[in-house]
C-alpha cells in the first residue's frame, strides 16, 4: 500500500498489529487480552505467533529455540527464523488480512533486528534486507514495545520457569538482553507514528488499555492506517 495514497472501500483491508518486547515482557498475555476485547467487539481476530503460525513454522520452533537441536549458528538462526517468517505471511497473514481480519502477532521482523541483528551482532541492515524479501516488505500497521528492563526480564522468566535457565535465546548472556533492549527502542524511534513504546512494568490492565486505545484510534480511521515505510 502507497502510504500517501488512501485505500479505496473496495480494497480496505484488515488491521496487522504486532507486540513485540524482550523476554518476559508480557507480550502474550496483552495479545490474549486485546483479541477477546476485539471479539467482544465482533472482529475477526487472527492471533498468531513467531516463530511458528504454520505447520512448517511450528516445526521450525524447536530447532531455533530448544537445547539439543545441534549448533545453530547465528546466521543459520536468522535464515530458520525468516523461513519460518515467510510461510506465516504467505499462507496466515496475508490471507486474514485480504479477508478484512485483524493480525494479532507475538513477535514479527523487529524481533530478528533485534535477537538476530543486535543481539547476534549480524547487523541490523543484514537481518532487515533478508525479511523485508522473506516477507514481501509486508510491515505491521502497529507495533506495540513493551519496554522491558533487563533485570525485570530475568526475574519474570525465573519465576515463570522455575530458576530454569530458559531456551537457547532466554538462556544469553545479560549483555545479549541489554543489546535487544536498546533495538527495540531505537526501531521505535526510527518510526514513531508505526509504533507505541509503554512500559512493561507497568500494571496489565493499564498497559492493556492504551493498546486498546491506539487499536480503537486505527479501527476507525478509513483507511484503517496510513503507514510508513518499513
Amino acid at each position: 500500500m502507497n502510504s500517501s495514497t488512501p485505500a479505496s472501500a473496495s480494497a480496505r483491508r484488515g488491521l496487522f498489529v504486532v507486540l513485540e518486547g524482550g523476554e518476559g515482557a508480557g507480550k502474550t498475555t496483552q495479545l490474549r487480552l486485546l483479541e477477546a476485547w476485539l471479539r467482544q467487539q465482533g472482529r475477526d481476530v487472527l492471533a498468531t505467533r513467531e516463530p511458528g503460525g504454520t505447520e512448517i513454522g511450528e516445526r521450525i520452533r524447536p530447532l531455533v529455540l530448544e537445547h539439543g537441536q545441534g549448533e545453530v549458528d547465528p546466521r543459520t538462526e536468522a535464515l530458520l527464523m525468516a523461513a519460518s517468517r515467510a510461510a506465516h505471511v504467505e499462507q496466515k497473514i496475508k490471507p486474514a488480512l485480504a479477508a478484512g481480519s485483524v493480525v494479532l502477532c507475538d513477535r514479527y521482523v523487529d524481533s530478528s533486528l533485534a535477537y538476530q541483528g543486535a543481539g547476534r551482532g549480524l547487523g541490523v541492515e543484514a537481518v532487515e534486507q533478508i525479511n523485508q524479501w522473506a516477507t514481501d516488505s509486508l510491515a505491521p500497521d502497529l507495533t506495540v514495545v513493551l519496554d522491558v528492563d533487563p533485570e525485570l526480564s530475568r526475574a519474570r522468566r525465573a519465576a515463570r520457569d522455575g530458576g530454569s535457565a530458559g531456551d537457547r535465546i532466554e538462556s544469553a548472556e545479560a549483555d545479549f538482553h541489554t543489546r535487544l533492549r536498546e533495538a527495540f527502542l531505537q526501531r521505535a524511534e526510527r518510526f514513531p507514528t508505526r509504533y507505541v513504546v509503554l512500559d512493561a512494568s507497568d500494571e496489565v490492565d493499564a498497559i492493556q488499555q492504551q493498546i486498546r486505545q491506539r487499536v480503537a484510534e486505527l479501527l476507525s480511521a478509513d483507511p484503517y492506517t496510513v503507514r510508513e515505510d518499513a
